[in-house]
């Protein structure tokens, strides 16, 4: 539905997200779904759920690694075998060691961490702000003044984006451009066609070699054999 390179992409966050439930015993995600309850029990509580949609985070941040970044990513992903203590969960609540572990990933990856982060943490805020807008109330007439009370507003992201969204909150921003998606690049073109002639190669020639021994076993039965000699017989006459 999102692609092929998007669609491998999730499958292998997939894998990443099944490797930290292993080791840790609880899924990923755990704030998010014990906000939704909590925000459930709030009598004229609206929920919403503010972060940009999966599949533009995932096209922008493949459209913006090079072919062999993105290998680089995927190895990495496969392989990831590290194991995983409560105690190393504990260190990631610290926010320096936070932000070394980004600054390891911006070395690394710099258009990733723009596309998965920092574009996020525009788009967060720009939600965020947009929930915290005065509440006019309702009028009795048209020429009665118009009235606001503040929003009440909890927003649950996670500590990583914190940063970022305190940076942005006094900017006007516009979410616009990092909503679009871009074209696929040459190299993303050549590889999907490459994994789809692979593919449908492979096919091909596992129906050829199945129709193959198919027809040798067929022609091997007595009753074919039989058959076939009567025709023989029959065309010789």
């Amino acid at each position: 539905q999102n692609g092929v390179m998007s669609g491998l992409m999730q499958m292998l966050l997939l894998k990443v997200s099944a490797h930290i439930t292993e080791q840790l015993g609880m899924a990923p995600g755990g704030e998010f779904r014990e906000a939704f309850k909590e925000a459930s029990k709030v009598p004229f509580c609206k929920f919403h759920l503010g972060d940009r949609p999966i599949p533009v985070t995932f096209k922008r941040a493949i459209a913006a690694l090079s072919f062999w970044q993105k290998v680089k990513l995927a190895w990495g992903l496969c392989f990831l075998s590290d194991p995983i203590s409560k105690d190393d969960v504990e260190k990631c609540k610290q926010k320096d060691l936070l932000e070394q572990m980004m600054a390891e990933m911006i070395g690394e990856f710099p258009d990733l961490h723009r596309t998965i982060v920092s574009e996020r943490d525009i788009y967060l805020t720009y939600m965020l702000k947009q929930a915290a807008k005065q509440i006019e109330l309702p009028r009795t007439s048209e020429t009665e003044p118009r009235k606001y009370i503040p929003a009440v507003v909890v927003g649950v992201v996670g500590m990583g984006h914190v940063p970022g969204i305190e940076k942005n909150w006094n900017s006007d921003l516009n979410i616009q451009e990092i909503m679009s998606v871009p074209p696929p690049s040459a190299s993303s073109k050549i590889f999907k066609f490459v994994i789809k002639a692979t593919v449908f190669g492979l096919m091909g020639y596992g129906c050829y070699r199945i129709g193959q021994r198919t027809v040798q076993f067929i022609l091997s039965m007595p009753a074919a054999q039989s058959y076939l000699q009567k025709l023989t017989e029959i065309r010789s006459q």
